[in-house]
């Protein structure tokens, strides 16, 4: 950068009207109109080459163009300020201003440098999750975004490092400062560590990933996960409310997870009339021979249709079984046109599903008895 800078400030010079004292504004405002023409045409060239780019199935290429396009902005624009800087401080003689130029430099240059690395990995995050989902809807994405989490903080520690050590910080000195104050810091701070050293559990067991449904008997949360971040783990409950729960109560919580279910179960109690009672074994039958064949249901599982109870008004049997889906939508259809046909079945051998009723056995006849009045004869006579 000093070389072209140096070539400019020569080619500047062979320039008649910029001879003498008192043009360094001009020759800084060139110097600025020089950035702003580059920075301008590196848009248009970027924007063309994107185009063409966006025609490929390759979604890495687009990727890289996307995250060079700002960094290279702003790398344009550092070059021209700092340049016009020192064209400013050779001019006025300001020392103190041509010395901090270089160190503003430097730092700037490990900013936009760790900037493009911090937007490489965001977009590179965002291809593999696009990939994974476009291969399998059940991609977990989980693991990814973990990666990619140590992987931004590890830029960002390592160009904070950087940058301090060009100003002239002492990084050792840092680091021995790190480990004595790491004790007051832990003291300090318990449940933010807390809560970072749950969100890594939760990274590295995997008891749930995001977009399952999760719920916890111990505490009232239940919803889909959305976001596992250091701090928190937002969940959507089921009213679209977000939940926003902290990393270290997954520690002390079971959390049951009925999105990695296997099947889904059936589990019905029906009743028929007393009176259909010399029917009810062959409807078992036949019901049992209807789950045993229906395309939905997994008869490799536990498949279960007796005769339960003697309820005050009904002769009880259940059903269970298991779906072969776990999709919740489609799991309640299933369970519709089970229960529809076992409702045909008790209507073709000419019984009817019990409800609730009353019989009143009475010994004897019923009497009414009609109410008797007194009353006084009218005598006829009047009393004076």
């Amino acid at each position: 950068m000093d070389s072209a800078e140096f070539e400019l400030k020569q080619w500047l010079l062979q320039v008649d009207f910029l001879r003498g004292d008192g043009l360094w504004i001009t020759e800084a405002f060139l110097i600025i109109l020089i950035a702003l023409l580059f920075n301008f045409f590196q848009k248009r060239i970027i924007n063309k080459v994107k185009k063409k780019l966006e025609t490929t199935k390759n979604p890495w290429d687009d990727a890289l163009l996307d995250s060079l396009a700002r960094p290279i902005s702003a790398f344009i624009w550092l070059w021209g300020i700092t340049t016009a800087a020192n064209v400013i401080a050779d001019a006025n003689n300001v020392s103190v201003f041509n010395e901090l130029v270089a160190p503003v430099r430097e730092v700037g240059m490990i900013l936009i440098l760790t900037w493009l690395a911090l937007r490489i990995v965001v977009r590179a995050e965002r291809n593999i999750i696009n990939i994974g989902r476009k291969k399998d809807s059940s991609y977990d994405i989980t693991t990814i975004q973990a990666v990619a989490k140590l992987i931004r903080a590890s830029i960002f520690i390592t160009g904070a490092l950087i940058m301090l050590q060009e100003l002239g910080v002492s990084i050792s000195g840092v680091l021995a400062f790190g480990g004595i104050g790491g004790i007051a810091v832990g003291f300090a701070a318990k449940d933010l560590l807390s809560n970072f050293f749950g969100g890594l559990i939760i990274y590295l067991d995997r008891p749930f990933a995001v977009g399952d449904w999760i719920r916890s008997p111990d505490r009232n949360i239940e919803g889909t996960v959305e976001n596992i971040g250091w701090r928190l783990t937002t969940i959507r409950t089921f009213d679209k409310r977000p939940l926003y729960v902290p990393n270290s109560t997954f520690a002390n919580i079971a959390v049951e997870n009925p999105s990695r279910m296997t099947h889904r179960r059936i589990k019905e109690t029906i009743g028929v009339r007393y009176e259909d009672a010399d029917k009810l074994d062959e409807i078992l039958v036949d019901i049992r021979v209807m789950l045993d064949y229906h395309d939905e249901i997994d008869s490799t599982q536990t498949l279960m249709v007796n005769f339960n109870e003697f309820a005050p008004s009904s002769l009880d049997f259940f059903i269970y079984t298991f779906t072969k889906t776990t999709n919740w939508i489609k799991y309640h259809k299933v369970k519709q046109d089970v229960l529809f046909r076992i409702l045909q079945i008790i209507e073709k051998h000419g019984a009817e599903v019990a409800f609730p009723t009353s019989t009143i056995h009475l010994s004897g006849e019923l009497t009414q008895l009609e109410p008797q009045y007194a009353g006084t004869a009218d005598t006829g006579t009047e009393k004076s």
